[in-house]
């Protein structure tokens, strides 16, 4: 709420100085929590909020800009782990843009005083800052950040991470100096830290398991082990174990982005110093770029927020740095950080929010599956109220209790996943989450599906309202019937009708016999699009409204529409049909697979499971599916009824096409012009070619488009084919081997 005091008044600056000493000291806390404990009980985002609201008041109130301010501080306190040692020349932290007027205001101010500066854009790596200190050429110490002045002594963790060379390569355009202070982030890879809370998730099922017997004995419980809430955290708990020998085991790795004190080395640029790390066998950036104008460097920043996820390392943004280094020295630094470079912060990926509930749905498979309810919190760009739990053993290995502050992240369009509880949040209220006994939409009782699996599902498949929908939902969704007009809230319009009518969809098997009089008739409750709860009328009565009606009784659009796709869905490719069954294992590769082989639904159907295995892609686990699934009467009565309504089950071979890429295997990248990505695909499928979605040493053919991503660099590394939008039209037309006169990369 903002204040009707002036700012300018006594009043206003009482004011002003009271919320400054609290946010100083709760920015205090929460730097030294993050840089000395890395235990953060904060997002970025927030603490980012916290230090920007302090850095505006200072900026209205200079006086309250003070040295012992954490504006500027660099860094947090050191550990009492390690000894403390001096950098030759302070480590300094980055000023921060957080959108494009930001970026645009500091390289304004950067060019005023050097017009002719050239800027080198590269990404920000999310991992902790160390000092490497060579003399003659020989890694004699290595150092964390600390307080930008002084840092921990962390030698013997240092020499354990396989990029950090213990001796530099001598070279002849670039003679090993005789000192040298080398910067960079140590970090932990995405695929790393994955590993490691799997790893610890799986000690945590063990000991929740003993300790499910040690209350039975009375017992005391042993702790469950915290989970790593990102790979930063992860990699400054890796490089700060007191024993060496336990950081040699986490897999960090090192990119250097630059210098400190040097003797006997002198660079013109930060690019030439890049190029002279690189030279004596120091871990350099593959990622870097020189621009010379704004507007380039903001399509860099644009293109990574894109491919972000295409690193092998997490990334929080673009550093722009000015490249010559006598412009450098000629703008300087503040006590905290450097005026030639700035920190462009993407928006967070990673945010902590309460978690209020947890409930389970059930998906199409019958799948009882916890998921958190969540005060609603924006992340990556949009509004989060519910993230995924996955099973009832997840939730125990993550440690998690109704009421915990949690960690919540979304990496691009990934459903939003609870990480883990913020350690020490915790005020008592907390309670755990019991896994219901019963399916909490038809009542049935929950069980595994085999022995041994974790995950407990709903066996009442073919009556429980929740699957009817789910299911319904995939088979008219874009990877099966891809029928327009047919969305989620249509199928749970047309699955869950209100009392006392029957649903006019008792399973799928009715879904191509719906008509207008069937439609006219639903009705649905209106639901608040924020809390998603029902609406209510003035007589307190949940409100509910005609979904394919206007107030005339009449047919809307949407009932229209869906009537005319549904009868051209009948005649579909096959393996959409097939994706869209839900035997269990089977996805739209497994449904390609066997709509190729057979050629005919019941074909499919009538071959052994054996014959069923050997298909390519198949195995021995969807084959037993396929045959189980259909081995089930009312899965039969399905598929008789959309023959009777007319559904074509065969697919006859693509006339005149001929089958020249046999063999072929086609990784597809990029936006490619005048091809949609699953056009693209199906073409070569056609033709007997496979497409895969990694590249690897067995790829024929890698086809770019606009934007690859890490797909192309990987081509390129590999010496693999590479084909343009022209190169994929000669491959489509004359086979392989025309194609590779049209590739625009090394063949190897």
């Amino acid at each position: 709420m903002k204040s009707d005091v002036a700012a300018d008044s006594p009043e206003g600056f009482e004011s002003a100085r009271v919320r400054h000493e609290e946010l100083a000291a709760e920015v205090e806390r929460h730097r030294q929590l993050y840089n000395r404990d890395d235990a953060p009980v904060v997002s970025d985002a927030e603490y980012d909020a916290l230090m920007r609201e302090l850095m505006a008041l200072e900026d209205e109130h200079p006086v309250l800009r003070t040295q012992d301010s954490p504006t500027q501080a660099v860094g947090g306190d050191l550990s009492e782990l390690f000894a403390a040692v001096e950098h030759a020349e302070p480590l300094l932290s980055l000023d921060n843009a957080f959108g494009e007027a930001d970026l645009t205001a500091w390289a304004h101010r950067v060019t005023t005083e050097v017009p002719d500066a050239t800027y080198l854009c590269e990404l920000k790596i999310d991992g902790l800052a160390v000092n490497l200190t060579y003399e003659n050429g020989v890694l004699v110490r290595g150092a964390t950040r600390g307080d930008g002045r002084t840092g921990e002594d962390i030698t013997p963790n240092v020499r354990t991470i396989a990029d950090v060379p213990h001796r530099l390569k001598d070279n002849d355009r670039y003679p090993v100096p005789e000192f040298l202070e080398v910067r960079g982030e140590v970090y932990m890879s995405t695929s790393s830290f994955e590993r490691l809370n799997a790893d610890r998730m799986a000690d945590n099922e063990r000991i929740a398991t003993a300790n499910a017997e040690r209350a039975k004995e009375g017992k005391r419980q042993q702790k469950l082990l915290p989970m790593y809430a990102n790979p930063r955290n992860a990699a400054a708990g890796s490089l700060r174990q007191k024993d060496a020998a336990e950081t040699a085991k986490r897999a960090l790795s090192m990119t250097v982005y630059g210098v400190g004190a040097r003797r006997g080395f002198e660079p013109t640029r930060q690019s030439e110093a890049y190029a002279a790390l690189a030279a004596w066998g120091l871990p350099t950036s593959a990622y870097w770029k020189r621009v010379s104008a704004l507007d380039d460097v903001k399509a860099y920043v644009e293109q990574y927020h894109e491919r972000r996820h295409d690193v092998v390392h997490e990334i929080d943004g673009v550093v722009v740095k000015i490249d010559e280094i006598v412009n450098q020295r000629r703008l300087g630094s503040t006590t905290r950080a450097p005026r030639w470079a700035i920190a462009y912060k993407y928006p967070p990926e990673e945010v902590t929010t309460r978690l209020t509930n947890i409930l389970v749905s059930v998906g199409r498979t019958g799948r009882a599956t916890p998921y958190a309810v969540l005060e609603p919190v924006r992340v990556a760009g949009s509004e989060v109220e519910f993230a995924t739990l996955h099973n009832q053993d997840v939730v125990r290995a993550k440690g998690v209790l109704i009421g915990d502050r949690v960690v919540v992240r979304k990496a691009g369009d990934v459903i939003p996943e609870v990480v883990g509880p913020v350690d020490g949040a915790r005020t008592g209220d907390e309670r755990e989450f019991v896994m219901p006994s019963n399916c909490p939409e038809c009542g049935t009782g929950l069980r595994p599906m085999s022995e041994g699996d974790v995950d407990l599902r709903c066996p009442n498949a073919r009556s429980c309202p929740a699957q009817l929908r789910e299911r319904l939902a995939y088979l008219t969704g874009r990877s099966c019937l891809d029928i327009d007009g047919l969305g989620y809230v249509a199928c749970a319009a047309l699955t869950q009708p209100l009392e006392p009518a029957m649903p006019p969809l008792a399973d799928e098997g009715d879904l191509f016999d719906l008509t207008m009089e069937k439609l006219l008739p639903i009705k649905v409750v209106v639901r608040d699009p924020d809390t998603g709860l029902p609406r209510k009328t003035e007589d307190g009565e949940e409100k509910v409204v005609s979904f394919f009606a206007n107030d005339r009784g009449e047919p809307k659009e949407n009932a229209t529409k869906l009537l005319a796709n549904l009868e051209k869905a009948k005649s579909t490719q096959l393996w959409r049909i097939v994706n869209g069954l839900s035997i269990r294992h089977v996805g739209p590769v497994a449904a390609r697979a066997l709509a190729t082989e057979f050629g005919d639904l019941d074909a499919i159907f009538a071959a052994e499971e054996e014959r069923l295995a050997a298909v390519d892609g198949v195995g021995s686990t969807i084959a037993a599916a396929v045959r189980q699934w259909h081995e089930e009467p009312w899965h039969r009565e399905i598929l008789e009824k959309w023959r009777a309504a007319g559904v074509v089950f065969t697919e006859e071979p693509a006339e005149g096409v001929a089958k020249n890429l046999i063999g072929v295997t086609t990784v597809i990248t990029g936006s490619l012009e005048g091809w949609t990505r699953d056009g693209a695909a199906e073409a070569v499928r056609v033709r007997g070619g496979k497409v895969s979605g990694s590249v690897s040493k067995k790829t024929s053919f890698v086809v770019v488009g606009d934007s690859p991503g890490s797909k192309y660099d990987k081509a390129v590394k590999l010496g693999l084919p590479i084909l343009d939008v022209d190169g994929f039209a000669e491959l489509l037309e004359n086979g392989p081997e025309a194609a590779m006169e049209k590739s625009i990369g090394d063949a190897g």
